[in-house]
């Protein structure tokens, strides 16, 4: 039985859109091959547009299979964060401000190799980031918090009606096993004092 090599599975999946201030964060883009087999050249531009501007500012490229700075204000803040096969051609900032906040533009660029020609295709992806100050409460950590309190007091409850319930069944044992020694005891006690009594005729 002949084994194939697997391929990893590619998923798609869009970048969160909400950063918190100092903290680096990931721009997510994939950009899924669907025949991994055929050979491609690659390149990947990212672009920033401020909120109060339109334009189209570069700031970080994937060339030749190499990651590349771009000269400007993003320089050294950003890093690439993208995959050995390039499904993931993600980029992450180092320690995000307020002045990140914007919209993001991931454009990839494949051109393909076959024997006879060399197709090409072009993809855009658009982030829009948000900056916070503070990370945001998880609704699912806060519940498992809350159902880990109410199974702690449930158990401390548990706990003690089970001890209760024991000390309970202890001290009925042991007066049940004081009542024959006790019983032993008095039935000679008594016998005695039957035989001191007088006899009246």
């Amino acid at each position: 039985m002949a084994v194939g090599l697997s391929h990893p599975v590619c998923v798609d999946v869009p970048s969160e859109t909400d950063a918190v201030l100092g903290k680096p964060f990931k721009l997510t883009c994939i950009a899924c091959m669907r025949r991994e087999e055929v050979r491609a050249i690659t390149r990947v531009d990212w672009f920033y547009t401020p909120k109060e501007d339109g334009t189209l500012i570069p700031i970080f490229q994937y060339m030749n299979g190499r990651p590349k700075e771009v000269e400007g204000p993003w320089l050294k803040r950003l890093m690439w964060s993208g995959s050995a096969d390039l499904q993931d051609v993600s980029i992450r900032i180092r320690n995000v401000t307020y002045d990140d906040a914007g919209t993001y533009h991931c454009q990839l660029f494949r051109q393909f190799e076959f024997d006879y020609f060399t197709p090409s295709v072009t993809k855009t992806k658009v982030i829009e980031l948000k900056v916070k100050a503070k990370a945001s409460e998880d609704p699912t950590a806060l519940y498992s918090e809350i159902m880990m309190y109410l199974l702690l007091v449930f158990l401390t409850f548990w706990l003690l009606v089970e001890m209760v319930y024991c000390y309970r069944k202890i001290s009925k044992s042991d007066e049940q096993s004081q009542d024959p020694a006790t019983n032993y005891l008095a039935i000679p006690s008594e016998h005695k004092d039957n035989q001191a009594a007088p006899v009246c005729e």
